[in-house]
């Protein structure tokens, strides 16, 4: 049995960039619509938990390639 490849989002760019400004704008953009738990009075739904950790995991994995990419040179 052959494992399939997870797929990439596509608000996440393929050809990883090394420019911490293009980083932060990426992570800005993908992190921008959740809502701040920091904030008073801001609640969370438990149906909004999968869809905030999703996106957390996506920021996650660009920052994950972001380094391989600075490695790799």
């Amino acid at each position: 049995m052959v494992r399939a490849h997870p797929r990439r989002s596509a608000s996440v760019n393929i050809d990883m960039s090394t420019e911490p400004d293009q980083i932060r704008a990426q992570i800005a953009e993908l992190l921008a619509d959740l809502p701040d738990p920091a904030q008073e009075g801001v609640e969370i739904a438990d149906s909004e938990i999968d869809v905030i950790a999703a996106r957390l995991e996506e920021a996650h994995d660009l920052l994950v390639r972001a380094l391989e990419s600075v490695e790799k040179g």
